[in-house]
């Protein structure tokens, strides 16, 4: 059985680091291929303007389209998209203006990520998300029926000042990964 995994970053949240890095063991485990999307030039100090959060959307989407342009998903029985950020809402516009049937999985999604139709979704977040409105981001996922993870007292990187607490909660949110995959 052909199954792909594409994961998509945020701005300076790339591959490596711990909540991509282990989906991605995760999924190659699993037999999936994997594609990691990678964005290049994108603004960085765009926290809070919502014109330039626009702009880097737009960077990031048209960088994915162009990436994952010779993909055919026809040929894959499963196909889950991985999602960190920004990543997120790449993910929900691109699964949506394809008609994707897959699975999403989104860390820390922005507000924008739901300005899209979207199924067969998981998602996670920190109470303490800067780069969010954490109750409304909350609200509208229940609206929307999405399963939404909440971590007290972490970060946009799901980090809470603990490395051992760090830890315990990157491996919590990969083993719902990995339970909402094999579901």
């Amino acid at each position: 059985m052909s199954k792909l995994a594409i994961i998509l970053p945020g701005i300076g949240y790339h591959k490596d680091k711990p909540l991509l890095y282990y989906s991605g063991r995760l999924v190659m485990n699993l037999g999936y291929e994997v594609i990691n999307i990678e964005y290049h030039d994108l603004p960085s100090k765009v926290k809070g303007d919502k014109d330039m959060m626009r702009k880097v959307f737009e960077m990031a989407f048209a960088q994915s389209e162009e990436q994952l342009a010779g993909v055919d998903f026809s040929g894959y029985e499963e196909v889950v998209f991985i999602g960190k950020s920004i990543g997120t809402a790449v993910v929900a516009k691109y699964v949506s203006d394809h008609k994707l049937n897959a699975r999403q999985v989104w860390y820390t999604p922005v507000e924008a990520t739901f300005s899209f139709d979207s199924e067969d979704v998981i998602a996670f977040i920190g109470d303490a998300d800067p780069w969010s409105d954490v109750d409304k981001v909350k609200s509208i996922a229940n609206d929307k029926g999405i399963p939404m993870h909440s971590y007290p007292e972490c970060n946009h990187s799901l980090e809470c000042g603990n490395v051992g607490r760090n830890i315990e909660i990157v491996g919590d949110v990969i083993k719902k990964t990995d339970q909402y995959i094999n579901s």
